[in-house]
């Protein structure tokens, strides 16, 4: 038998392609070579450390200790558990790992660069001169109404309330533009709300008690007490804030867990909020002593914890959630002397009854108080877990 090539069983115009070679065998196919890449891609960096400093080396390379990048990791996302994937037992061993293999020209702090909580004598005698500012201002505009009562005009007795009021407001954002109570990323629209309230405190119960009798039927009577108290707590607030801030930054130095870490944060913001109260709390019964408002209200002190704590967050970096906090608190004002109003109508009447039985109840500072007081304690609870995590604490 004959081979189908062979030239002689091929036609005259086939015979010369009879003698071209095959194609070579030790030539692979691409789809087994690609194979071949993909299996190996798919095994992955024996280093798994290196992989995860690349994702995040401008993390490491500003980073001026461990914690910052323990801090870091954690924001992104990583917990102790998943610390376990890349070969050490938590994120503190893996930050100091990272930390580690950074070239020390990096690790050095930026010149003029935001000192981190500690020891500075001045620094800490700038800012507590400037937190007495705004109570200072308001003392000495209620000694200059009491002392010229009877003596000057309407009119010039309300000229020196705005005076004194814009002195107030200029100490109280000098104060929040530096030391502890500074927010690195802004307040929002916290500003407007705190305002609000603020009005509320001094004239909310002059208008609700007006209009829950038919009125409003003239020029209420405001409290300035409460003003006042809030105005003179600014000092302690800072103070407060700071200190819990070194001591939170202390405990994450000594922590080797997110979850100890954690558990050892909560403790130290109820003693911070305790602390506050314990100083609001004398100066709120003062300023109510000096200007006949009859003790310390409830409102006032809701209103300052709320005040407190939402600052409190804005200096860590989270000024969102005191926003809504203050926002809610000035809905539920605005709202109560709104269904009073509303229940004139015909057919409205029930819109009316949860106002009436609250003021029947506490009178009409029971609102303000149930609006502050509620408020505040949900933005605490919020606040015992925004800031038991590391990365609210790194330096800004």
């Amino acid at each position: 038998m004959t081979r189908p090539d062979d030239p002689a069983t091929l036609p005259d115009d086939l015979a010369p392609f009879a003698s071209v070679p095959e194609r070579p065998a030790e030539i692979p196919p691409r789809s087994t070579a690609r194979r071949a890449q993909s299996g190996t891609a798919r095994r992955g960096p024996a280093d798994p450390v290196k992989s995860l400093l690349h994702h995040h080396r401008d993390l490491c390379e500003r980073a001026v200790d461990p914690l910052e990048i323990a801090a870091g990791l954690e924001a992104h996302g990583l917990t102790d558990r998943t610390a376990a994937r890349y070969r050490h037992r938590d994120v503190f061993a893996l930050a100091e790992e990272l930390y580690a293999r950074m070239p020390p020209r990096t690790r050095e702090p930026a010149a003029g660069g935001p000192p981190g909580p500690g020891p500075d004598t001045d620094a800490r005698a700038a800012w507590t001169l400037l937190a007495l500012l705004p109570g200072a201002a308001a003392l000495a505009t209620a000694g200059v109404l009491r002392v010229t009562e009877g003596v000057l005009g309407d009119g010039t007795r309300a000229l020196v309330t705005v005076v004194g009021a814009v002195l107030a407001c200029l100490g109280l954002r000098a104060c929040l533009g530096r030391g502890p109570l500074r927010a690195p990323e802004g307040a929002g629209r916290a500003g407007m709300y705190a305002c609000w309230l603020l009005s509320y405190a001094v004239y909310g119960e002059g208008l609700l008690g007006q209009v829950m009798t038919g009125g409003p039927d003239g020029p209420w009577v405001g409290t300035p007490g409460p003003l006042l108290g809030l105005a003179a707590a600014v000092a302690p607030a800072a103070w407060c804030a700071h200190l819990f801030t070194v001591q939170a930054h202390r405990k994450l130095a000594g922590s080797r867990a997110l979850e100890e870490f954690g558990a050892g944060v909560r403790p130290l913001l109820l003693a911070a909020v305790t602390l506050f109260l314990l100083a609001l709390l004398p100066l709120l019964y003062l300023a109510g002593l000096g200007l006949g408002g009859g003790g310390t209200p409830v409102a006032a002190v809701a209103l300052g914890v709320l005040f407190f704590v939402a600052r409190l967050l804005a200096a860590h970096g989270l000024p969102e959630p005191g926003t809504v906090a203050l926002a809610g608190a000035c809905a539920v004002e605005a709202g109560a002397p709104a269904l009073v109003l509303a229940a004139r109508l015909p057919g409205l009447e029930p819109l009316a009854r949860p106002v009436d039985a609250l003021v029947s109840a506490g009178g009409t500072g029971a609102v303000s108080a149930l609006a502050c007081g509620g408020a505040a304690l949900g933005l605490l609870l919020h606040a015992a877990l925004a800031l038991s995590r590391a990365s609210a604490h790194t330096r800004s």
